[in-house]
């Protein structure tokens, strides 16, 4: 029997609609967004879901509620694709796939500079910098920049560190960096060294190779011993990374992407092997409802993953897809030339696959067993609090400060999956008698809980504030002037001698404190909460207390404004060598005149 809903005439909304792509977005009874999904053929697509039993209980049930469809006509598949995925990540359909990544993905970079820089990169492509990639993974990006500094010997520094070396470093000594700074090697080898490095990451290494071998010739020809010998080391390092083609089957530009379903927490991986190298893999696991084919998982990420980055020639999949040839053609137009998504069924490709399901199996038992253990954390904080049901967000407050400096006060939340750091936030305290913790504590968790209090942000079903009695009750005053009731609170006080496991937990209705077990589960996830509020509190203190020390140096210089500030501390990285400058050195900063360039000088001496 086909699925069919009381209020929506599927039959006479399918008799007008468009043969044309595009993308339909459809909506449940109170106005809510249910689906959305592309089309190569809306008409088509869309009278699928009415036409015949799907077999598939979610979809089914998704079937049932709908209550009005809107569609979006689209002159390509390619812009249907674009349209689904801003879809999908501003308002999270309900039965929809989300693979939220809150990271970009890493490059190297090359800097546009002398001497460049190589260096690890996340984020917009700005200015006239290279970016060489993306990388599966920020340990993948980080592996080829080792390499990359033991082969060509490229400098790592920030220029602001470049411009004030003296000396050669410590890559230097250690045979990573060329010292460039202090001029022991000149702007044409080093721009050698550099475009070696790019073609390499490019995958011309076998032409790389045999130029070097035609260089180390030449260089041995003319008693160049020294430099033979380093072309000769790096010729051994260039053939040692094309013998790893051995474990990819010669394969050259593809990505391997295996999925392994679960009814909480699927997993996916991405295997990436470019120039015939693996790479590494990159794990996801995204938000999906339950009952969700591995087919339809794969498929939802593609269309996603690479909106993010252009999409290799061939993409090795671990499940057949039906909608393939449209995947085909929108991420051939995105990329610029042919993409084709394939299943082995046998030879190298086959074996890269089996070795990228085995990596997703792997994966997803990890993430199960992490999520079992924090399952079985939250039951025994239930049990040790007396809690009517297990807690499934926790918060903790820290204070941080130096003698009453530049106060910072942090909230970091966890959840049944650990960490949620997307949800933390610092509070800078002013307004307080400096070196109050009572006072600070008060005013943060005052301030957050106003927002909780509005519906801005989701209430915790557990508190923990670091700290004893004192920070306690001062908690509990804001709570109340916010009007936050029925709140479990805890403080968190290190013991009588501060060792780790002998923390003491404050309750407010308890006289004396309790004392879990240096083996309890909730005693390491109460450790680890606190722990994780007292590194994110003393990480915003120091930020907070450097930036105002920076400023209050050079506020009291006439003629030196916020612009001018920023140059100088740009330009000599930071005020201990803003210092040490000569007037010549001030001088030569944009916007820094003579005349200001000697009151700056004055200033510090």
């Amino acid at each position: 029997m086909k699925p069919q809903t009381e209020s929506f005439d599927s039959r006479s909304f399918l008799s007008q609609l468009t043969t044309q792509p595009g993308v339909y977005r459809m909506y449940g009874a109170e106005g809510e967004l249910l689906y959305v999904g592309k089309a190569r053929n809306l008409k088509k697509r869309v009278g699928s879901y009415f036409l015949r039993a799907s077999g598939n209980p979610r979809i089914e049930s998704m079937v049932s509620q709908i209550r009005r469809i809107e569609v979006t006509v689209t002159r390509t598949e390619d812009e249907a694709l674009l349209l689904e995925n801003n879809l999908i990540k501003e308002q999270s359909p309900r039965y929809n796939i989300s693979y939220r990544d809150d990271k970009s993905y890493p490059y190297v970079r090359f800097t546009a500079h002398r001497f460049p820089r190589i260096a690890y990169y996340r984020g917009a492509k700005i200015g006239q910098d290279r970016y060489i990639g993306p990388f599966p993974s920020a340990s993948s990006v980080r592996d080829t920049l080792g390499t990359l500094q033991k082969l060509f010997r490229l400098r790592p520094c920030r220029d602001t560190f470049y411009n004030h070396r003296e000396r050669p470093c410590l890559q230097h000594q250690i045979k990573r960096c060329s010292a460039p700074c202090v001029g022991l090697i000149g702007e044409e080898e080093y721009a050698r060294d550099v475009a070696n490095a790019q073609r390499m990451l490019e995958g011309r290494a076998d032409e790389l190779a045999k130029d070097l071998g035609a260089e180390m010739e030449q260089a041995a020809e003319v008693l160049d011993f020294e430099r033979a010998a380093r072309l000769r080391d790096q010729i051994s390092a260039l053939q040692r990374v094309r013998e790893s083609r051995a474990l990819t089957g010669g394969a050259e530009d593809l990505d391997v992407i295996a999925v392994a379903p679960h009814a909480s927490s699927s997993c996916l991986a991405v295997v990436s092997v470019r120039d015939g190298v693996n790479l590494g893999h990159s794990s996801h696991f995204p938000r999906h409802p339950p009952q969700v084919e591995p087919e339809e998982l794969l498929e939802s990420f593609l269309s996603q993953h690479y909106l993010e980055q252009p999409a290799p020639p061939e993409i090795l999949v671990s499940h057949e897809l039906e909608d393939a040839e449209l995947l085909e053609a929108a991420l051939a137009q995105r990329a610029g030339r042919k993409v084709t998504i394939n299943r082995p069924q046998r030879g190298p490709k086959l074996r890269l696959l089996e070795m990228a399901q085995s990596t997703v199996q792997q994966a997803l038992t990890t993430r199960l067993t992490e999520m079992a253990s924090m399952d079985e954390r939250m039951l025994e904080l239930q049990r040790a609090l007396d809690l009517e049901s297990p807690p499934r967000r926790l918060e903790c407050f820290d204070i941080s400060h130096t003698q009453g400096e530049r106060a910072v006060a942090s909230c970091v939340v966890f959840n049944d999956q650990g960490p949620l750091k997307s949800a933390y936030r610092k509070f800078n305290i002013d307004g307080i008698t400096p070196g109050d913790d009572y006072a600070a504590i008060k005013q943060a968790v005052g301030r957050r809980f106003a927002r909780v209090k509005s519906g801005e942000v989701q209430r915790p079903d557990l508190l923990f504030i670091d700290g004893g009695k004192g920070q306690l009750n001062a908690a509990l005053e804001a709570l109340d002037e916010t009007g936050i009731e029925d709140l479990r609170i805890v403080a968190i006080a290190k013991g009588p001698t501060r060792r780790p496991g002998l923390e003491e937990l404050i309750l407010p209705e308890r006289e004396f404190p309790l004392r879990l077990p240096g083996d309890s589960p909730a005693l390491h996830l109460i450790q680890r909460i606190r722990d994780e509020a007292h590194r994110f509190a003393i990480t915003g203190h120091r930020g907070r207390r450097e930036k105002a020390r920076l400023g209050s140096d050079l506020d009291s210089i006439e003629g030196l404004g916020a612009t001018r500030r920023r140059a100088l501390l740009r330009s000599f990285g930071g005020l201990a060598q803003l210092k040490r400058a000569s007037v010549d050195d001030l001088a030569r900063v944009e916007g820094i005149s003579r005349t200001l360039a000697e009151r700056i000088y004055a200033h510090f001496h």
